[in-house]
């Protein structure tokens, strides 16, 4: 170990009445010999030792004597203070020699800290230390500052509830005078909250008081819970909650007396009590304005006041009053207002009257605006969504648009704008203040869905392309019912302006065999978007599309032709004598010259030839002699669409994300026929309005509208129809499960027996829907809500009985002996299949009736009555209603959701769904 040297402060002061003593005492010598001593106190030089890693001259710049002064003990003192001042010394000394002239300073360097280790810490992160403590490495140690990072990661540890840490600091020499310092910690046990007890209360129950502040109990099974511990600070935050919680209920007058932590006898939870005088409970009274602002009078401002006299005394209105007060002056020109609420309260009448005094305020201007923390985003995408800029005039309203107008890039987790002094009094500095999140991902990944079983996904999305920006998507799917490939960027402020442009290629194929038919599209889209207002803007966009249509029809069959190849079906015919016999028809009989089909499943026969599985094959329905009156066939195969349409969205939420307060709007128009094989127009609207509803629930009611209908008698396709259900806008119902459904024989699809889904030219849904608060981080990306859905699908007409041939369906029968194979049988795919049949009451085939029986073939090959329709095409634009609850997780491997729902209003054909499950697209 190094020798510690002894501080000598006054050692030059002794030597000096040492030598004046001697010279006082030494006999006088006379003559030439005689020598006469005299000895200075100015120092000629200044010598450093013991330096390693800082200069000597460093060294003598820290002490407050330079050569040429006179030294006592008060300026060797004050040297001393002078260097242990600095930090980067364990001990020094120093020493005047008046004989030479030289004052000695001889220090030991403070070590170097090479690096920093927490020890014990099993249930808390060392980043979170790094966060807190001084020390680190490279910097100079200190007993003081290791002995003060060690209270603070104390403090660390009484804020996660545990109050029984201790932190030992500890170093390690090294050679190089360097050191590791070393945290020795023991957590000791997490100090819960073991109850939380109210005195005073009669307005509000203690349940109600322990849901409005932020402390919870402690529950063994609530693992999810961050605040069930005891903290100080929260203690003082909670006392704030509870104030404003009562004084939107009414009682101005509330006040927390005291807030008490009890520390259990066995040291493991703490027992909260507070003490509360809760006051009257008190109305508002009379409401004015009062203003000395020319250009608005005062009753022109008390028509923004939410405030009636009568209502119960909420401050939440009064604050809310403020910023409309504030935001109407500024409308009106007036930049500088000062909006001040006067409460007079009344407590014989327990009402309060409230005037807010409206003058002109003390002139302020923006003079600068600091962006920070953007490490990717540059300075200029976050500028252009400020709504103030640096020599504006001080706003709030504006500054808070511009808050959330750069929290809706979704480019940063938090985005805060906080005010500082500037450089006269009529100056102020905006920190905006951003912290970056990931925008890019390159995803490889699958799930699982309700509507597609496995689903494959690759992209690569950059929603901020090199910080500019710029939206750019590549993404490729495929499930076992769809496929899809897209490419699109998206530029937000294109040529520097605020104009939104974008363009996209597309490829989809989808088998939607609810409808009865697969589609694939290939095509692009072009947009340009700009500004209407400030909550407004309006999308301009073109689309060129080129689809191929097959109505697919899936049929079983028995046997083989002669060639062993060829499926062949029984038919029945008339011989010589008009007597019915059977015959061997083979398939292409059945279809039209030159057109062809799909085995999908092969046939299997035994040794004997008894049938041991069932083929089937796969065709386009218009394929099929039989399907030749069916009109619908002419909107069968290639066609172009080309459309031009407009999107106006206006969103007045507080929040883009998650919304409580406010409303949003988006109509949607297209127009197809410019140019191009089909013509429709179609119009969407969808709204929505948000509000906060108590304990903590957000409450909102939604609106989601359609309607398409052609330009002239060629009528609607069913790909541009509107199919409903699953996770296509009506929670509750299978896809394409809820509106117009066709029975009969001209249905088609591999469900065909169910009804075929035709889609619906109109609906109307209203949802309600309230977010649950659950007891998780709010990083944990989950969410739960509570739904009702409503509305109306559906709204055929005569064209689509023309397009559909219902009428030539009427009165007629679909029965076993003209299905093919002569008899109705099992699906292979499924348990049971629905065919459409009609009997009378002896079970024979009718063929002239007023409906439509639906029978369902079981497993044992029994059929027996499901359903009994007035007409083939069933399209009433009839009510249905559902509600459930709804579960969101925005997962690290992609976004989940969970719909659970009953149908309360249903439509006999309906196919209603109670669970529905997706997931998917990255791991």
């Amino acid at each position: 170990m190094q020798r510690p040297f002894k501080t000598l402060t006054l050692l030059s002061l002794a030597a000096i009445g040492s030598l004046g003593m001697a010279a006082a005492q030494q006999p006088r010598v006379q003559g030439p010999t005689q020598v006469n001593e005299n000895y200075s106190l100015v120092v000629r030089t200044i010598e450093v030792s013991g330096n390693q890693r800082i200069e000597a001259g460093t060294v003598r710049s820290y002490l407050p004597v330079e050569p040429g002064m006179q030294v006592g003990s008060l300026e060797i003192d004050n040297a001393l203070k002078s260097l242990f001042a600095t930090g980067l010394f364990e001990d020094a000394s120093v020493v005047f020699d008046p004989r030479r002239g030289v004052l000695e300073v001889e220090v030991v360097e403070n070590p170097i800290v090479n690096r920093v280790v927490f020890l014990g810490n099993r249930r808390t992160d060392s980043d979170k230390f790094e966060e807190e403590i001084q020390l680190e490495p490279r910097a100079v140690y200190t007993r003081a500052k290791a002995q003060a990072d060690a209270q603070r990661i104390i403090e660390v540890y009484r804020r996660a509830g545990r109050f029984g840490a201790t932190v030992t600091p500890k170093i390690k020499r090294l050679e190089q005078n360097r050191v590791d310092v070393v945290f020795d910690i023991d957590e000791g046990p997490r100090t819960g909250v073991k109850a939380i007890n109210f005195i005073g209360n009669e307005a509000f129950s203690d349940a109600e008081l322990r849901g409005a502040i932020l402390t919870a109990k402690s529950k063994w099974w609530n693992f999810f819970e961050s605040n069930d511990n005891y903290d100080p600070d929260r203690l003082e935050y909670d006392r704030q909650l509870l104030r404003e919680y009562y004084s939107k209920n009414g009682y101005a007058d509330f006040t927390t007396v005291s807030a008490v932590a009890e520390l259990t006898p066995n040291k493991e939870a703490f027992i909260i009590t507070f003490t509360v005088e809760e006051g009257p409970k008190y109305t508002f009274g009379n409401v004015d304005v009062n203003t000395t602002l020319s250009k608005l009078p005062g009753r022109a401002l008390r028509s923004r006041v939410p405030i009636r006299t009568g209502t119960t005394f909420n401050s939440e209105l009064l604050e809310k009053s403020e910023e409309s007060l504030t935001f109407a002056a500024g409308f009106a020109g007036y930049a500088f207002v000062d909006v001040r609420p006067r409460l007079d309260r009344n407590p014989e009448t327990r009402t309060v009257d409230v005037t807010f005094d409206v003058n002109e305020g003390p002139r302020v201007y923006v003079e600068e605006i600091n962006i920070n923390g953007n490490i990717q985003t540059l300075d200029h995408v976050i500028r252009r969504e400020m709504r103030i800029v640096e020599g504006d005039a001080f706003n709030r309203v504006l500054i808070d648009r511009s808050e959330r107008r750069v929290k809706g890039l979704g480019y940063f987790s938090e985005v805060t704008v906080e005010e500082q002094p500037g450089s006269a009094p009529d100056r102020t500095i905006l920190d905006v203040n951003v912290v970056e999140q990931p925008t890019g991902s390159f995803q490889i990944g699958g799930g699982v869905s309700s509507n597609d079983n496995f689903i494959f996904n690759v992209s690569v999305e950059q929603a901020n392309l090199l910080g500019r920006g710029q939206y750019v998507l590549l993404n490729l799917q495929a499930a076992q019912r769809t496929t899809q490939a897209q490419l699109s960027i998206t530029e937000r402020y294109f040529l520097n302006r605020p104009l939104r442009a974008g363009a996209s290629l597309f490829l989809n194929k989808t088998d939607f065999e609810e409808a009865g038919f697969v589609s694939e599209s290939i095509g692009a889209n072009f947009n340009v978007g700009f500004p209407a207002s400030e909550y407004s803007s309006l999308l301009l966009n073109y689309g060129l599309r080129f689809d191929n249509l097959e109505l697919t029809q899936t049929i079983p069959f028995n046997m083989f032709a002669d060639d062993g190849e060829t499926p062949e079906f029984q038919g029945t015919e008339l011989d010589d004598e008009g007597n019915q016999v059977v015959v061997d028809v083979p398939i292409d009989e059945f279809l039209v010259d030159g057109t062809d089909f799909e085995i999908i499943r092969d046939l299997i026969l035994d040794d004997a030839g008894a049938v041991e599985q069932q083929g089937f094959i796969r065709t386009d329905q218009c394929n099929l002699e039989s399907q030749q009156r069916n009109l619908n066939c002419d909107r069968n195969g290639e066609f172009l669409t080309s459309q031009l349409g407009y999107t106006f969205n206006m969103d007045k939420t507080n929040d883009p994300i998650v919304p409580s307060s406010g409303f949003n709007l988006s109509l949607s128009q297209a127009f197809a026929g410019v140019g191009g094989d089909v013509n429709f127009h179609r119009s969407t609207l969808r709204s929505g309005v948000y509000r906060r509803l108590p304990y903590n629930l957000i409450g909102s009611i939604k609106f989601n509208g359609g309607y398409i209908d052609s330009f002239n008698d060629d009528g609607v396709r069913l790909n541009d129809r509107f199919f409903l259900g699953g996770n296509r806008g009506f929670r509750g119902f299978d896809v394409a499960g809820v509106g117009p459904r066709l029975f009969g024989s001209l249905a088609t699809g591999r469900f065909r027996g169910r009804g075929q889904s035709i889609g619906a030219r109109a609906y109307a849904i209203g949802t309600g829907e309230i977010l649950l608060p659950l007891p998780l981080p709010p990083s944990y990306g989950i969410r739960a809500s509570l739904f009702v859905d409503g509305g109306w699908v559906g709204l055929t007409n005569d064209i689509d009985d023309e397009l559909f041939n219902v009428e030539s369906d009427r009165g007629n029968f679909f029965g076993p002996d003209s299905l093919p194979g002569g008899a109705l049988g099992t699906d292979p795919f499924f348990n049971e299949e629905f065919y459409d049949v009609v009997l009378d009451d002896a079970g024979e085939p009718l063929t002239n009736t007023e409906g439509v029986l639906v029978y369902t073939i079981n497993e044992e090959g029994q059929a027996f009555n499901t359903l009994q329709l007035d007409d083939p095409l069933q399209n009433g634009f009839d009510p249905r209603v559902t509600a459930g609850l709804s579960i969101n997780w925005n997962s690290p491997f992609g976004p989940i959701q969970i719909d659970l729902s009953e149908a309360f209003v249903v439509q006999d054909y309906d196919r209603p769904q109670s669970f529905r499950f997706s997931a998917g697209s990255r791991f």
